[in-house]
């Protein structure tokens, strides 16, 4: 490859800090995940539950935060929640926004690993008169997670690439450290690129982990 197009020492040596950068972005991925994982399940459970009014609030919500950017809400919270006195540092808010937008699409993945189960199993376990909650732990859950994980797993690396989105409130993500590093030097080729890379190679590699688990879980 010519030097020309593409400097080895000068992707080399911004190569420091795009891992720094890639800390970041895994460390929002994490937490925001666990965040919308169990933030999900509550949202759930709260829909299912059909109390009045509760059951019709919740599913409004799952379906305002599905059917609106994530960028919108990034910005919510980030430029209009401190008016009233809520403020957050520009990473926290990134993990928050992030839970809470994957936390709408985890809600669905549950109902509908939920909807597989048959109706019949519920009506022999309350027949028989166990409690609702050893119905949930010993009889539901072991026949959900199975069905939701894959689903969760392919949550989780969209949520890894949504965090690119996270360089517009100043956080130093992966994508941040590249821009910088280019504008620095006036070189975007290198950096750019492999930060896609890495992106590239974490995905797929979060990928491979989703489908072993689907191996596992199929015997």
């Amino acid at each position: 490859m010519n030097a020309s197009f593409w400097d080895w020492s000068y992707a080399w040596s911004v190569l420091p800090s795009l891992l720094e950068g890639l800390k970041i972005t895994v460390f929002a991925t994490v937490i925001g995940s666990a965040i919308a994982v169990v933030f999900g399940l509550v949202l759930c459970m709260l829909r299912l539950a059909r109390v009045p009014v509760v059951s019709q609030v919740v599913w409004f919500l799952v379906e305002f935060l599905r059917g609106t950017p994530f960028l919108v809400q990034l910005y919510f919270i980030f430029y209009v929640l401190p008016h009233y006195g809520i403020l957050f540092s520009p990473l926290t808010t990134g993990v928050i926004a992030l839970g809470i937008y994957g936390s709408a699409r985890a809600a669905e993945f549950y109902r509908a690993a939920l909807e597989t189960i048959p109706t019949g199993q519920w009506e022999a376990c309350l027949t028989l008169g166990l409690p609702i909650r050893h119905v949930w732990t010993g009889v539901i859950f072991p026949q959900m997670w199975p069905i939701a994980v894959p689903m969760l797993g392919n949550l989780v690396i969209a949520m890894f690439k949504d965090t690119a989105i996270l360089s517009t409130i100043t956080v130093l993500e992966l994508v941040a450290r590249a821009k910088d590093a280019g504008f620095q030097s006036f070189r975007y080729l290198e950096p750019l690129t492999m930060a896609g890379l890495l992106f590239w190679i974490v995905s797929y590699a979060a990928a491979r982990g989703i489908r072993y688990l689907e191996s596992r879980n199929a015997h």
